[in-house]
């Protein structure tokens, strides 16, 4: 029955998604295809596809180019702008569009009918994926609207954009909001139509807690004594465990697959992504054997069971895409018909938050002195979960870690060991979770060993730190702020 059901939601879904792409955008206070009275048993599941898709197919691809998991085709030039940082405003105007319009109106939806019903699980679900979503568009797009946003019935149609700083405080909000409602022995809340978490409300919890200790370390630079005491407050929560995600699987069956491999497939039918040579040779490292086994769950080989990737933006290399390694099925972005991996590709899960995000969150709020606990296991636990979730072993990880180069420092310098932390959290991420590795990239500079792409257009020195607001804003929405160049930081970024 589950499966029924996300197809149907997904059939309407991508109908909007495909409409989302035309030029003509209203107000992100208002949505079109919201029925005036509709079950919020339907609604919810309708706001977690929408969020699934701008994390799992715009989001990723933006994230994928940008961390250096991926590179375009040298053949093709469908991400040609993305590799020279200087995508149009347009190209931002779908996934803000299914973020206000789609997704935290349908949430708003939830909590509006959620507490006249007095179905409170909702609300408190929505709550916390409002504050998930509103974090994804501030740490991309910097200010926002958030204090006047979705405020349609009250005559707003055009809201200001608050200060990130002040959209961190609204998160925060809201997360506590959410936390306080839950309680996992109410009977009307959710169940398997929850895409997420199947209704288990307890998960749910454990989800808000780690968004929250990943909101506060976000600010561990700009206002570390802020962060400090927000996760001091933590003491004692559950984070997410080994072995829980907070992700949306997919399957084989048209309509209901992963959204990156969808485009790839149905639209364009390319194989326009290639593995970067800047991650896979730092995953393949300098001996006779692969430093880290996860390269074969993250990437693709070539004849001759080998692995190569092209340098970062370079279109002149050269080289076939049969002797460059694409990304692994796993991650979606892989658009082979060879054996079963377009039903590998097809299933890939699209992962909003994952259990070693939570280990090497709590990894580096305890190297910090922000929270008690034992930092190097959380760190080694940290590589154990990312193994372990694409069919590698704990054995694997152990032997990895035990290898000097990426044993934890613990005597180290607190520099060293966030580096250690952040690079480790990167690897994992590799093709499942882009956008929050870019972000990472972007909040402590590690990793250290990405380049500037070879056909950049910003200058030299010079990487991308944002997105562009998108061509919707600009016309139709008078308190907008104004365009930013691609390379200025927002609020938290000051390393």
């Amino acid at each position: 029955m589950k499966k029924i059901t996300i197809y149907i939601l997904s059939i309407s879904f991508l109908s909007t998604v495909f409409v989302g792409c035309k030029k003509d955008f209203l107000d992100i206070n208002q949505n079109p295809n919201a029925p005036e009275k509709v079950d919020i048993k339907d609604v919810l599941p309708s706001a977690e596809l929408a969020i699934g898709h701008v994390m799992g197919n715009n989001f990723q691809i933006y994230g994928g180019l940008w961390a250096q998991y991926w590179t375009q085709n040298p053949f093709s030039s469908q991400y040609k702008t993305i590799e020279q940082y200087s995508p149009a405003a347009d190209d931002f105007d779908s996934p803000w569009k299914l973020c206000y319009a789609d997704a935290l109106q349908d949430l708003n939806y939830v909590i509006k009918k959620g507490n006249e019903e007095g179905k409170l699980q909702y609300v408190a679900c929505a709550k916390i994926l409002q504050a998930y979503t509103y974090q994804v568009l501030t740490d991309n797009f910097g200010d926002i609207p958030f204090s006047e946003a979705l405020k349609n019935d009250e005559g707003i149609i055009a809201p200001k954009y608050d200060s990130q700083k002040d959209v961190y405080d609204g998160i925060i909000g809201l997360i506590n909001e959410g936390l306080a409602l839950i309680d996992p022995t109410a009977t009307n809340g959710p169940s398997t139509n929850d895409l997420l978490c199947d209704g288990d409300m307890n998960k749910w919890k454990r989800f808000a807690n780690t968004l929250k200790l990943r909101v506060y370390l976000r600010m561990a630079y700009v206002a570390p004594g802020k962060a400090s005491a927000g996760i001091a407050a933590l003491a004692g929560s559950d984070f997410l465990m080994a072995g829980e995600d907070i992700k949306i699987n997919y399957s084989s069956t048209p309509g209901n697959t992963n959204p990156l491999y969808s485009v790839f497939s149905e639209i364009s039918g390319t194989q326009n992504l290639v593995a970067s040579a800047t991650c896979l040779d730092v995953m393949y490292g300098t001996g006779s054997s692969f430093d880290d086994l996860r390269i074969t769950v993250f990437y693709d080989t070539i004849a001759g069971q080998d692995y190569s990737g092209n340098y970062q933006g370079d279109l002149l290399s050269g080289i076939p895409v049969s002797q460059l390694s694409l990304p692994h099925p796993n991650t979606g972005a892989n658009n082979s018909t060879k054996g079963n991996k377009p039903a590998l590709s097809a299933a890939a899960p699209v992962k909003l938050m994952s259990d070693y995000e939570s280990l090497f969150l709590q990894a580096e709020a305890v190297a910090r002195g922000f929270m008690g606990g034992n930092e190097q296991t959380l760190y080694e636990d940290g590589i154990k979960a990312s193994y372990m979730a694409y069919g590698l072993t704990d054995l694997d990880a152990s032997a990895y870690f035990a290898n000097p180069t990426y044993a934890y420092p613990s005597g180290g310098t607190l520099d060293q060991k966030i580096e250690a932390i952040i690079n480790q959290k990167y690897f994992s991420m590799c093709g499942n979770q882009c956008n929050e590795a870019w972000t990472e990239f972007r909040r402590t500079g590690y990793p250290t060993f990405l380049v500037e792409s070879a056909i950049s257009n910003i200058g030299v020195g010079r990487m991308p730190n944002r997105m562009f607001y998108p061509s919707s804003e600009i016309t139709r929405n008078p308190n907008m702020p104004g365009q930013h160049v691609i390379y200025d930081r927002v609020w938290w970024d000051v390393n």
